[in-house]
């Protein structure tokens, strides 16, 4: 339903670093760059599925990221990932990528029985998920 969204962050390539980390697990990386001079203001980061999956598109950004002196304020985004151990290890990488732990892995029954998710806060506190719906 949601073509893309984006996000303003403090430091563009502190950000970059942590969602690299943190979306690997998940199939997801930079799959266009465009600079400042081309959009004459500032750079972009558009992230996106890196092989084909069947349940999105290779090569199209859904998720951009750009440098502001005013970030974009908290918000809460979630990424689909294709079975329990890729919530499990986004979760582990986006830890050690920097980010703060809001939600260990596990199941949300409160959402429904195979809500399994893994929540993080990214470096400037936006509350960043990676969710399964697939039972174990």
């Amino acid at each position: 339903m949601i073509d893309h969204m984006g996000v303003s962050v403090r430091d563009l390539q502190a950000a970059k670093a942590f969602y690299d980390a943190a979306f690997a697990p998940l199939g997801i990386g930079v799959v266009m760059s465009v600079s400042a001079e081309e959009t004459g203001s500032t750079a972009f980061f558009g992230y996106g599925p890196t092989s084909d999956r069947r349940d999105i598109q290779a090569g199209k950004p859904s998720f951009w990221v750009s440098e502001s002196a005013t970030p974009t304020g908290p918000m809460h985004v979630a990424f689909v990932a294709a079975d329990r151990a890729q919530v499990d290890a986004f979760h582990a990488a986006a830890l050690a990528a920097g980010g703060t732990d809001n939600g260990a892995p596990g199941v949300r029954p409160h959402y429904h029985p195979n809500y399994y998710a893994a929540f993080v806060l990214d470096p400037d506190g936006r509350n960043v998920e990676a969710v399964c719906h697939k039972p174990a």
